[in-house]
């Protein structure tokens, strides 16, 4: 059963979206604010999120764009009022994979859930192993046999070069680009974050003067 959390502070249709969503074998939890969204995708995985924009304490974009920021990768559609081009700009540069103007046809909705659902399935699917250690494409996930591991947002993104390239040297200089301008893209913070990476178990072999390898044994 797939599963999906509703921000959506309209309670009226907040029930109705609940009862069909899940006649059609859907999962929903519900969120009537941004901080219980944010609560909520730090407890439990979603097969997708359904956001309204305008809901109380911050808005649908800029809260999609904090959680692709932190590397979730959940897709996305916007359940909007707003439907000018300014709108339907900012919820795609957030993040967003589709967006649905309100009012809406219910089916409608079901047809593109569905659709997103297998598109994102057929990459979540897709995975890179390393020794005893799974890389989730779709996810951006990295599982020690069955443990999902937590790291930070910069390590996510070390992770899936590394197992990108898995067996290659990841010039030093390409990972430093990727995490951006700020601390986190010195080398001391990149030598730092390597060092909690091999502590995991991670077989990450230092190329003098090149980069970094992810070891496949």
């Amino acid at each position: 059963m797939a599963t999906i959390l509703l921000l959506e502070d309209d309670a009226s249709l907040c029930e109705t979206l609940v009862d069909l969503l899940g006649i059609e074998g859907f999962g929903v939890t519900v969120a009537s604010d941004a901080q219980e969204a944010l609560s909520l995708t730090l407890k439990q995985e979603f097969d997708c999120y359904l956001f309204d924009v305008n809901v109380p304490f911050q808005n649908g974009f800029d809260l999609l764009s904090s959680l692709r920021s932190c590397g979730d990768t959940t897709p996305t559609i916007f359940i909007t009022a707003l439907g000018d081009i300014a709108s339907l700009s900012r919820a795609f540069g957030a993040g967003a994979e589709d967006y649905l103007k309100k009012p809406f046809d219910f089916e409608e909705l079901i047809v593109r859930l569905r659709a997103l659902l297998k598109r994102t399935r057929a990459i979540e699917d897709e995975r890179i192993c390393a020794g005893t250690f799974t890389y989730h494409l779709g996810r951006n996930v990295l599982y020690h046999h069955d443990q999902r591991l937590s790291l930070t947002a910069y390590e996510h993104k070390i992770v899936g070069m590394l197992f990108r390239s898995r067996g290659a040297v990841v010039a030093k200089e390409a990972l430093l680009y990727t995490l951006g301008e700020g601390e986190e893209s010195s080398e001391g913070s990149l030598r730092v974050m390597m060092s909690h990476l091999r502590k995991l178990g991670l077989e990450i072999e230092t190329i003098r003067g090149l980069g970094y390898r992810l070891e496949t044994l």
